[in-house]
């Protein structure tokens, strides 16, 4: 049995190869996503231990909140701190250091901007001792409130040189600096992509709206003293709120939370290498039963000279054993080549990683086979089990039929039950706050698909013959042979469109969901923005709060408020507010309140969504207890309860009360809108040029803010599509191996149209119709897929400000051509094939 089966792998190698491929594919992904993910996490390692370089002891103030959306939140320290640590015994040098945003303006009067990095603004110690890894490319370092260091990258792609006149945009307005130097850090030229603009101490606690205050203190030893040692005696001179870091356990401390940042874009990847893979399970399945069926003498024989059915099954799984370990090791090693491809990928969509040299480490090697290999046998099971049941007296007939056509009962109850069982565990985790929601919705999600895959054989044929109907008006003879061969095997005609169906499921989901936020936003400002323009900065900088200032002073202007956004404590659950100017806001945006004003927030307190307020029993005049990262815990009354408009969020409160509670004081956009009389063209002409010095802040009115939003979506609509490509690639070529497969089934019957006159090229037709007919099929099952996935979390959503479900007719439209047109490249190879049938071996019988 055993070299039955490796001479059976051998003489059936051209046709798994497509099977191989599929597992190539797919482990490719996978492996490359942690190839990806370790060499950014191992970059990061890497540049964080260069930083620190020549820092034995970190001090900075514990995280307030700990981490949350906004990163940890940490009060500065006063510089009167600074004076303790140098009298620890054992401390021969201390410094304090700050960073905040600074932002370069280019050469051309446009903002530097960095794809996603920050753009960071630091202080350099004058102590070489703790200038960590930072090197002098040119030039000296900043001295002096004048003068700036530009990271070696920043200066290479600005083409900024040693004395040069720079802008740099900062939170108080804008400032012009010469620059003194040009720095980098070890061999790296910038730190991780991030944009650097250094000051020495003074002035960075200047611009940085650090005056009085550090964000750390850094440490060097004298000679002699551990590291761990130093640590513990600051911490005893110190008050226990701050927190005091060795520097290597501070460059780990930063790197591991980089890298558990990371860790979501690691699990978003390894979800689409999951997708490729789930459809590659389908191929592989459809591959093995077509095999098994075309070997079914074969295996009879087998059976007549003794073979027991364990020793089929072995021998079925053996097989699909040894394609799954062989083509894991190519896809481990096209791995690279994804990591590669990847992060080509992400930066043509602006996203720039971090990189060093690739990292392959062991648990790439161990997950990526264990993944290939068990997808592969558990996808080869079905079909080695059918291959059980083969009789030996199959061996003794001329002809066997490959695959059944009719319908179990079974089949039915099981595709039923399935179905049901994925809706149930989808909807429960989009509308039920239990368990773990997100696998709760994945796993619906893939129990969908299996149960439509087992009750789709049910209306293939139907569905099969209307698809195919067009086909037969237009190509007649090849046309009607197509549709009839997409209709005798229901089974394997929906197995292999069941490939197609998820991918194009997946990308008309993430459509539907793209054209529903559009909706959303869209109609979320008809309603609640009354404003006439909307500011705001690429890749959401900050706006300095000059901007909002100025603007109040024009005469065009009727009402202006920056938006400010933050976390704060309430009963020991971090929540996030908005802050903005309480008398414009009401002008600005339509905010119905049930109880109180939005304009009483000018003397303190908060207001807050009705839904809020109801669940926690709060009223107008209720006191909440809100902890601020800066001054501590606030007895803040409820002025006002507002109607949810999918704008405001749960919290509101006014400048004021932010500039006392948060350290840094950035808009996040600013809303303005025009006096009465005031054309709003006019207005913006006007806001343009009082803000021809803030070249990052973008003037747009209603109308443009769409558009722009919508193009945001767009680009991340094609990053994803771009994503999910592999698993409709795979998918393209289940259907090639399909039809391929089907030709050595069908030589008897190609054979016999070519004798009764049939050409070479309407047998090509035909196939190439069959395989348009099953990629449409596919395309059509997908779309119907998609939009109920669409539908329903659109309605989760509700909440959330999805408030609008729309479907893009026109664009899902176009993946079903798109579906069409692959489907005939898939058959091209198929149809050269059947064409190349020789008629007198065809018509031959046994």
């Amino acid at each position: 049995m055993r070299k039955a089966t490796l001479k059976g792998l051998l003489a059936h190698k051209f046709r798994l190869a497509a099977t191989a491929l599929a597992i190539v594919l797919g482990v490719g992904f996978v492996a490359g996503t942690y190839v990806l993910t370790d060499t950014m996490n191992s970059a990061f390692k890497d540049l964080f231990k260069t930083v620190t370089q020549g820092t034995d002891v970190a001090i900075r103030t514990k995280a307030t909140f700990g981490q949350n959306q906004n990163g940890d939140v940490r009060d500065p320290i006063p510089a009167s701190v600074l004076a303790q640590v140098k009298a620890v015994d054992g401390v021969r040098a201390a410094d304090g250091s700050v960073q905040g945003f600074a932002q370069f303006v280019g050469k051309n009067g446009k903002p530097v901007t960095t794809g996603g990095a920050p753009t960071l603004g630091v202080s350099v110690s004058a102590d070489p001792d703790l200038q960590g890894a930072t090197t002098l490319r040119a030039g000296r370092l900043p001295s002096g409130p004048g003068e700036v260091a530009v990271d070696a990258r920043t200066a290479s792609k600005q083409g900024f040189k040693v004395g040069d006149q720079v802008k740099v945009l900062l939170q108080g307005g804008s400032r012009t600096f010469t620059v003194a130097g040009i720095v980098g850090f070890g061999e790296a030229d910038n730190l991780a992509g991030a944009t650097l603009a250094a000051f020495d101490t003074t002035t960075a606690q200047d611009v940085l709206n650090r005056k009085g205050n550090f964000d750390e203190i850094d440490v060097a030893g004298q000679p002699g003293i551990d590291a761990a040692t130093l640590r513990d005696r600051i911490a005893a001179a110190v008050p226990a709120k701050y927190e005091v870091l060795t520097g290597a356990d501070l460059a780990k401390q930063t790197a591991d939370e980089i890298s558990k940042g990371l860790g979501f874009f690691t699990y978003i990847l390894l979800g689409f290498a999951g997708v490729a893979l789930f459809v590659g399970a389908f191929l592989i399945f459809n591959t093995f039963a077509i095999i098994v069926a075309q070997r079914t003498r074969e295996l009879a024989l087998l059976r007549c000279l003794g073979a027991s059915r364990r020793q089929v099954l072995t021998s079925v799984l053996v097989e699909s054993g040894i394609v799954g370990v062989l083509a894991s090791l190519v896809g481990l090693a096209f791995g690279l080549v994804i990591a590669v491809l990847l992060r080509a990928l992400l930066k043509a969509f602006g996203i720039d990683l971090p990189s060093t040299s690739l990292q392959f480490l062991p648990r790439t090697v161990i997950v990526s086979l264990a993944v290939g290999i068990v997808v592969t046998l558990v996808s080869a099971v079905m079909p080695a089990l059918k291959a059980t049941r083969v009789p030996p007296v199959a061996a003794l007939q001329p002809e066997t039929a490959f695959a059944p056509t009719g319908f179990r009962r079974r089949r039915i109850v099981i595709g039923l039950l399935v179905t049901v069982a994925g809706v149930a565990l989808l909807l429960a985790g989009l509308f039920q706050d239990q368990g773990n929601r997100l696998a709760n919705i994945g796993g619906g999600a893939v129990v969908i698909f299996l149960g439509v895959a087992v009750l789709s054989p049910l209306i293939t044929r139907p569905l099969a013959a209307l698809i195919g109907w067009p086909f037969t008006r237009v190509f007649r003879l090849p046309g009607r042979l197509a549709r009839e061969n997409a209709m005798r095997n229901p089974r394997r005609t929906a197995s292999t469109a069941a490939a197609l169906m998820i991918g194009l499921a997946l990308v008309a989901f993430v459509s539907i969901m793209a054209a529903s936020v559009k909706a959303s936003s869209t109609q979320v400002l008809d309603k609640s923005v009354a404003a006439d323009y909307i500011l705001t900065t690429q890749n959401f900088q900050p706006i300095s709060t000059q901007v909002a200032a100025r603007l109040q002073r024009l005469p065009e202007v009727a009402g202006v408020t920056g938006v400010r956004t933050g976390s704060f404590k309430l009963d020991g659950a971090i929540e996030d507010l908005s802050a903005v100017d309480p008398q414009a806001y009401d002008q600005l945006v339509r905010t119905e309140t049930t109880a109180g004003s939005l304009t009483d927030l000018a003397g303190g307190g908060v207001a807050v969504k009705d839904t809020v307020a109801r669940d926690q029993g709060w009223k107008l005049g209720s006191v909440l207890p809100m902890e601020f990262p800066r001054d501590g815990v606030q007895q803040e009354p409820v002025r006002a309860i507002y109607k949810d408009n999918n704008l405001n969020g749960d919290y509101l409160i006014g400048l004021d009360t932010y500039a006392k509670g948060y350290t840094d004081q950035q808009d996040q956009l600013v809303l303005v809108k025009a006096a009465p009389g005031v054309a709003p063209a006019a207005a913006g002409d006007a806001i343009t040029r009082a803000l021809a010095d803030f070249p990052n802040v973008k003037v747009q009115d209603q109308a443009a803010y769409k558009a722009s939003t919508a193009k945001q979506i767009d680009q991340l609509l094609g990053l994803v599509s771009a994503l999910l490509g592999l698993a409709i690639l795979i998918a393209l070529f289940g259907i090639v191996n399909t039809l391929a497969l089907s030709i050595f089934e069908r030589v008897r019957e190609l054979g016999l149209l070519r004798a009764v006159g049939a050409t070479r090229r309407q047998l090509r037709s035909m196939i190439r119709w069959e395989g348009a007919i099953i990629a449409v099929l596919g395309a059509v099952l997908g779309l119907v897929l998609g939009v109920f996935f669409g539908w329903t979390m659109v309605r989760a959503l509700k909440g959330e400000g999805f408030t609008e479900f729309s479907v893009p007719g026109g664009l899902l439209a176009a993946y079903v051509v798109a579906a069409g047109l692959a489907g005939i490249l898939a058959a091209v190879l198929p149809g050269r094939r059947a064409a190349k049938v020789d008629v007198l071996r065809a018509i031959t019988t046994e």
